[in-house]
């Protein structure tokens, strides 16, 4: 029986996936089945990593916005500072108010004066 030689499809497929994990170290840049692991374990983690980022960045708006407040005496606390803007229907977002908060902390304290009358 005459030898049949395989195709090109699954080398380019492997050649694509060597691609992805060129920057990986050791055998996981080296094997083809420990690659395919690591490029899904790679691309799990990233998906995860775009919600949990949302989440630190409003952690740390967060507490920008707290660490002013609580300086400048202007509330006790950030949810204070918070429920009023609701009461007061002043939507600013939190990046916004931490931005505010950073740059120009005298137009915060407008803010508030604002919203306490």
């Amino acid at each position: 029986m005459t030898r049949i030689k395989r195709g090109y499809i699954a080398r380019r497929r492997r050649t694509k996936i060597r691609l992805f994990a060129a920057s990986f170290q050791g055998a996981r840049s080296r094997l083809s089945r420990t690659i395919t692991q690591q490029k899904l374990r790679a691309l799990v983690s990233s998906h995860q990593d775009r919600g949990r980022q949302k989440r630190y960045f409003r952690r740390l708006w967060i507490t920008r916005i707290n660490a002013v407040i609580r300086a400048n005496k202007l509330y006790s606390s950030y949810s204070r500072l918070i429920h009023n803007l609701y009461k007061g229907r002043l939507l600013l977002n939190r990046k916004i108010l931490a931005q505010i908060a950073i740059l120009n902390s005298n137009c915060l304290y407008m803010i508030s004066n604002e919203i306490l009358k």
